[in-house]
């Protein structure tokens, strides 16, 4: 046998020797020879000598349109081997996956990123019952529940958007990525809250926003903890529903009340951020002035009547009438319009006295009548939560039964 042909032999040997078995699972390099109609992908496996088949949907983890624009003849592809396709050893082919080992690295790199406790950001495909689809790399879902730290009432709302999630729960064996957004609001609340909390001063005046509403106040949120305001700090005028004055998303000033870091609790309120309603009051009601008003209620020994928002004076029963009555309620009625007259102011005391009488013709047997001393408002005795003294509520009846 010639040189020639025994060298050629050889190397035809070494070649068969070289080619390498295909197994499924195995990692291959294949370059790409075709493209054809079916919308795949021809290669060649690097050291078998045999082709393989990479179909559209296996080819990237991502969705693709147009395959031209995601390979071309001539490039290497990392690939797996899914299956085999006939069963001629020497002519068959194999169903090669890219986006499965593309998937495989991911998968290892959410389960590294789970182990350390790491976020991720991922943005919304697809809103389903129950929840939102991610692309996280392969497919994650945030189960409703998941979502914020509220109640979600449209999830399409999040359609589009990216979100910074935990890892709940990796199994990639099953394709299972399950993750929270609302994991992450409420790690982040947490501290801004040991912020708030920390740098919060009694006294101070801060801005916020009405969180949620309740029948006996207000949470307004300081930016990562809310604070509550009472229903009886909302406003220095009656509130019967704190919905009646405030709207959920409103902007509003308060003032620190109370601090609790161990309990989280802060008590504020919106009130003291306003005027008083008493401030000023000697210009507002002077002397002689006569004033619009509201009856409020009716005791036995007068009615208390609303001048202004948050301001009650008390119309004693001597000041009711020229007439004799013998309770308040035989001529007035609580929620009844009346016109008042300014008797006295004392603004630090807040106390006003009025009278209904003074801005009627008295009777021409009054007017002949000897002028009677004055009512003494000031009696140096115990307050009332009104503001008024004894002296006020009794009147002059009793010192001149006395007598």
């Amino acid at each position: 046998m010639a040189e020639n042909d025994v060298n050629q032999n050889s190397d035809l040997l070494n070649a068969i020797n070289s080619v390498e078995e295909v197994k499924v699972g195995d990692v291959v390099t294949g370059e790409v020879l075709d493209i054809d109609d079916d919308r795949q992908v021809i290669v060649g496996i690097q050291g078998a000598g045999v082709e393989g088949v990479v179909p559209l949907r296996e080819l990237s983890t991502q969705h693709i349109d147009n395959i031209n624009d995601e390979v071309k003849i001539g490039d290497e592809l990392e690939l797996v081997v899914i299956s085999r396709i006939g069963d001629d050893k020497e002519g068959g082919s194999y169903l090669l996956s890219r986006k499965r080992l593309l998937a495989r690295k991911v998968w290892k790199e959410i389960e590294e990123k789970a182990a350390n406790g790491e976020e991720l950001e991922v943005p919304v495909t697809q809103v389903v019952k129950g929840g939102l689809v991610v692309d996280a790399g392969v497919r994650g879902f945030i189960p409703a529940s998941m979502i914020e730290n509220r109640y979600v009432d449209d999830l399409n709302a999040y359609k589009g958007q990216t979100l910074k999630v935990k890892i709940i729960e990796i199994k990639p064996e099953d394709n299972r990525l399950i993750l929270s957004h609302k994991a992450v609001i409420n790690a982040e609340r947490a501290e801004k809250r040991q912020e708030v909390l920390s740098s919060l001063q009694e006294g101070e005046v801060v801005t916020g926003k009405v969180a949620r509403l309740t029948n006996f106040g207000a949470f307004v949120d300081l930016g990562g903890i809310d604070g509550l305001v009472h229903i009886s700090e909302i406003s220095y005028e009656r509130v019967e529903k704190p919905s009646d004055v405030l709207k959920p998303g409103e902007e509003v000033q308060v003032k620190v009340l109370s601090v609790d870091p161990e309990r989280e609790r802060i008590s504020l309120s919106i009130k003291q951020t306003q005027p008083g309603p008493w401030e000023n009051i000697a210009e507002k009601a002077p002397v002689g002035a006569v004033l619009d008003g509201k009856v409020k209620r009716l005791t036995d020994f007068g009615a208390f009547v609303e001048v202004f928002p948050g301001v009650e004076g008390l119309v004693h029963i001597s000041q009711i009438s020229h007439k004799h009555i013998a309770t308040p309620a035989d001529v007035l009625e609580e929620g009844q319009d009346i016109k008042v007259k300014v008797l006295e102011v004392h603004p630090e005391e807040r106390r006003l006295a009025l009278s209904i009488k003074a801005l009627e013709e008295a009777p021409k047997s009054e007017k002949k009548a000897s002028k009677a001393p004055a009512t003494d408002y000031s009696k140096d005795m115990p307050e009332e939560t009104t503001g008024f003294t004894l002296g006020d509520i009794i009147g002059d009846s009793l010192k001149d039964s006395d007598k």
